[in-house]
């Protein structure tokens, strides 16, 4: 399984970006989507996560502020991001929690995108 995140950049203080994160490869089904973030010197941390029911929760940073979603005809997840502040400034990450025939299941990450936030 691959997963592949886009969507990152340099946007203003105020401002909004959308990140996309497409998985492929053989899987049987994807249980739990997250994105997460690692700002420079800072641990990484979970800042949305949405389950195959499609209930969300947020970080405490983020709420009220960012939207996770997920297509699973496509095997798409997406964060929108808006009023973004410059402590938003960090690699994301998407990952995915994805169940094979047997019911076990594996942790994928994604490469990570970078997102800038000037002030």
């Amino acid at each position: 399984v691959q997963l592949q995140a886009s969507g990152g950049g340099l946007v203003q203080a105020g401002g909004s970006l959308r990140l996309s994160c497409a998985a492929s490869g053989s899987m049987f089904r994807i249980i739990d989507l997250s994105w997460h973030r690692q700002a420079p010197g800072k641990q990484r941390e979970r800042v949305a996560r949405i389950t195959r029911a499609g209930s969300t929760d947020y970080a405490d940073s983020v709420k009220g502020r960012f939207s996770i979603s997920r297509d699973d005809t496509r095997n798409l997840m997406s964060l929108q991001m808006n009023i973004l502040r410059p402590e938003d400034t960090a690699v994301y990450y998407c990952s995915a929690a994805v169940q094979n025939t047997r019911g076990e299941l594996t942790f994928y990450w994604g490469q990570g995108t970078l997102v800038t936030v000037s002030s």
